[in-house]
């Protein structure tokens, strides 16, 4: 079998604020939008909620190339937003945001997911980041596709952006995965035997008319519908462009880790989703501070030590894309925390239960909206 590409592309989903009052921009200006399609051709579009946008980078072959992209997605976006008061922040949930007060796009894919899901879609004021990677082969699709399972609270656990919700502390590291997960077609994905499987199971919810395409399948991994991918979502997104692209070179590389074990006539154990959800579970809650099982030895770990074994695992595919630096920042996030973390401290000890004040909740996007453009 050819070795794949292992191309890489990389979405990120922002939320767009209003500078003066630090409020979502629930109605921003069609100019606006406009005018950010002009400039970035066809890598922009508009979201599912009015106050968000999403990018994507093209096909791309180095990580250098991801975060040049990305990087001119951020600067062009909040140059364009600066002419009409507003800024993006890389954050997957918004510290105040009122889910009631914003006003889903009109556009008829999103005019049909308000209708069909409802209060469930409504409630969706949250961003993530989704990975791709080139990998032609449908049955090496699907192979790696259920080995990788294993990986996705490690990649959670890095990105954790979301501890607020509605002006008060969620608990969570990343309480945009609680509101996802309400949607149908959500979480860790099954286990399919092969791409046939897999394409007959999507069929039979399609001719049911459940639903148009595998694009309305939002697991935390899936094989994509529109390219030659596997496209990873869990995610929260990442305020820190060096997070972002250190996550997606993990990504990128455990992939190729996958194969490798497969060339040698191996391939990494398949653990039932119900051990994986609770490793889920504590990467959402916990961040890069939990500890996670390791089911090689049935016992927990710390997330860091977790992160060394995972870093030397895939030490090799790191020098073949040579992304080295951005494995050795995947272990400063560990030891140092996310988005998450920082957020939390700027919020200082108000009670779990109590409201954070005004000043308080400015305070954390104004950091959100400088650490989005940080080394830009």
């Amino acid at each position: 079998m050819k070795e794949p590409n292992f191309s890489i592309g990389v979405e990120e989903e922002y939320l767009l604020v209003d500078t003066t009052t630090r409020k979502l921009a629930s109605s921003p200006p069609a100019e606006f939008f406009a005018a950010c399609e002009r400039a970035l051709e066809g890598r922009v579009s508009p979201e599912f909620l009015r106050c968000q946008i999403e990018v994507g980078t093209p096909v791309c072959m180095t990580l250098a190339e991801v975060r040049a992209e990305l990087g001119y997605f951020r600067k062009t976006i909040a140059q364009e937003a600066a002419r009409y008061g507003l800024a993006p922040i890389a954050a997957s949930t918004h510290p105040a945001a009122e889910w009631t007060d914003q006003p889903h796009t009109d556009k008829e894919r999103y005019n049909d997911i308000a209708k069909t899901m409802q209060v469930v879609a409504r409630r969706m004021v949250i961003c993530g980041m989704h990975v791709h990677i080139g990998i032609e082969d449908e049955e090496l699709r699907v192979e790696l596709f259920n080995q990788l399972a294993y990986f996705l609270p490690h990649l959670l656990a890095l990105s954790t952006s979301s501890p607020f919700w509605r002006g008060r502390r969620s608990g969570l590291k990343s309480y945009r995965l609680s509101v996802f997960n309400e949607l149908p077609r959500t979480g860790l994905p099954p286990r399919f035997e092969s791409y046939h499987e897999y394409r007959h199971t999507v069929d039979i919810l399609a001719h049911a008319g459940v639903l148009e395409d595998a694009t309305k399948i939002w697991w935390d991994l899936r094989p994509s519908d529109r390219f030659p991918t596997l496209e990873m979502r869990i995610t929260d997104v990442c305020p820190n462009l060096n997070d972002a692209v250190a996550i997606a070179a993990l990504f990128r590389c455990l992939c190729r880790m996958l194969y490798r074990l497969r060339c040698a006539n191996q391939s990494w154990r398949i653990y039932s989703r119900f051990l994986l959800a609770e490793n889920r579970w504590q990467a959402q809650r916990h961040g890069t501070a939990a500890r996670l099982i390791d089911f090689g030895r049935n016992e927990t770990a710390a997330f860091a030590d977790l992160i060394e074994e995972l870093i030397e695992l895939v030490s090799p595919d790191a020098a073949f894309f040579g992304c080295e630096a951005e494995l050795n920042h995947i272990r400063e996030i560990a030891l140092q925390g996310t988005s998450a973390e920082k957020q939390l401290a700027l919020a200082g000890d108000v009670p779990e239960d109590s409201p954070l004040p005004e000043e308080t909740l400015n305070r954390i996007v104004d950091h959100l909206i400088a650490e989005t453009m940080a080394g830009l």
